[in-house]
């Protein structure tokens, strides 16, 4: 049981540019509020400046649009290098209708647009795609931090690297994690009973994906805070990764 649980927001990071030091940015603004990660943090961190810092940046003037991007665009009054930015970046279409796509993106992740986004950008028609591998962004961001606090009791802290997602049979969106470093994402209580008695059969819960969710009401959408801490949340450290909070083909109905 957790009886206390802490969400700092991580401000001052300021506007993120290619070749940007992440971990660096992060840590000082974590000094700069006085935070220095302990043993047991989660560290969440938006994709989006994961994205603006790998350079995973896309100049819609430069893109020419498919035969096929033109016409979904003209008749859904769509950006028409917008749609072809989308499929460039999607493995497959899985649904497409009323002007919105839901793509399988080539990580595996179904979401819509194949995560292209234009929000929080700060420049006209650049499109910010996902990392090309959001869990090895989240291991050197934890290794270069790790190394900045330069302690001797080698303080294990998690990242999870979040981006907002739309879901199945709900309205309204929430931070979902796409790249874990440092835990495991998934917290497994099959073959534990409850209080009652009764043997779990099919409870496994996706703590990173709650984490992210949490770390979101502390970050907003327009706060310009990117980075949450979390305090107090005991998780299991591991080498896990996000790719395994994505149902696999053979349980999964609607595709």
């Amino acid at each position: 049981m957790h009886t206390e649980i802490k969400i700092l927001p991580v401000t001052g990071i300021g506007d993120i540019r290619p070749g940007d030091d992440l971990g660096l940015l992060i840590y000082n603004a974590l000094k700069q509020q006085q935070i220095t990660p302990r043993q047991g943090d989660v560290l969440v961190i938006t994709q989006k400046i994961i994205s603006k810092a790998e350079g995973r940046l896309v100049r819609l003037d430069e893109i020419e649009p498919s035969p096929f991007a033109l016409q979904y665009a003209e008749r859904y009054q769509k950006d028409p290098q917008h749609v072809e930015v989308v499929l460039r970046e999607s493995k497959r279409i899985v649904r497409m209708d009323h002007g919105v796509m839901i793509c399988e993106t080539q990580h595996g992740f179904i979401c819509a647009n194949a995560g292209v986004d234009e929000s929080n950008i700060g420049g006209e028609r650049v499109l910010a795609l996902l990392p090309e591998d959001s869990d090895r962004s989240a291991r050197q961001i934890r290794q270069r931090i790790q190394s900045l606090i330069n302690d001797d009791d080698n303080t294990d802290f998690a990242i999870i690297v979040s981006d907002t997602w739309g879901r199945p049979w709900r309205n309204g969106q929430v931070n979902m994690a796409i790249g874990v470093a440092g835990m495991e994402p998934l917290s497994d209580y099959r073959g534990q009973n409850d209080p009652y008695g009764y043997e779990l059969h099919a409870s496994v819960i996706g703590v990173a994906d709650e984490l992210a969710s949490a770390a979101e009401l502390v970050m907003g959408k327009v706060d310009r805070v990117p980075v949450a801490l979390l305090r107090g949340y005991t998780y299991k450290s591991g080498q896990g990764s996000g790719s395994e909070l994505i149902r696999d083909g053979a349980t999964d109905m609607f595709r």
